[in-house]
C-alpha cells in the first residue's frame, strides 16, 4: 500500500476508491520512532510507503478573532483538528524549490500537509505579532500563536 502525496491511497498501484475503506485504513495508521508508517490490527501490520504525510487537510473553519480565534481543520478522512497546542501548525521548507508547506499535528506523529486552498484561507486570517523572534507573520488559534513567516528582511 501507499500513499500519495496529493491524499490518494493506492492498493497494488491502483486507488482506492471506497473512502470508506481508507478511513478504517487511517484508523489503524501508526509511526514508528524511524519514522515508518505502519497499518496495525490486532492480527497483522504491514508497512506502507508514504510520500510525504499520510493525510491532507482539505477544509478549515473559523470562529472568533484575534487571540480569541479558534481555527479547526477537515482532513481528507474527515477527521477534524483544531489548532492548539496539541495539534500545532508547522512550516517546512522544500530544499529543492524553497517552497514553504505547512503541516498540522492530527495526532500519533501522524501529519497533515494543508492544501493549497485551504494554506491560502488560513494566511488571509494572519496577522503580524511581535514575538522574541522579531516581528512574525502568523495565527492565532485556541489561545496559542502560530507564526507562518518572518516578517524580518533576510
Amino acid at each position: 500500500m501507499r500513499i500519495q502525496k496529493d491524499g490518494t491511497w493506492l492498493y497494488r498501484g491502483s486507488p482506492i476508491g471506497r473512502k470508506e475503506m481508507v478511513c478504517l485504513f487511517a484508523s489503524v495508521l501508526t509511526r514508528h520512532e524511524d519514522g515508518s508508517y505502519w497499518l496495525v490490527t490486532p492480527s497483522e501490520m504491514a508497512c506502507i510507503e508514504v510520500e510525504d504525510v499520510p493525510f491532507l487537510a482539505v477544509e478549515l473553519f473559523s470562529c472568533g478573532s484575534g487571540r480569541d480565534r479558534v481555527v479547526s481543520l477537515r482532513t481528507n478522512i474527515d477527521e477534524l483538528v483544531t489548532v492548539d497546542d496539541m495539534h500545532p501548525l508547522r512550516i517546512a521548507t522544500d530544499p529543492k524549490t524553497g517552497e514553504q508547506i505547512p503541516y498540522v499535528w492530527v495526532r500519533d506523529g501522524l501529519e497533515a500537509r494543508l492544501s493549497r486552498p485551504v494554506y491560502y484561507e488560513l494566511v488571509s486570517l494572519g496577522h503580524e505579532e511581535a514575538t522574541t523572534e522579531g516581528n512574525q507573520f502568523g495565527l492565532w488559534s485556541s489561545g496559542s500563536f502560530f507564526p507562518l513567516g518572518s516578517l524580518e528582511e533576510a
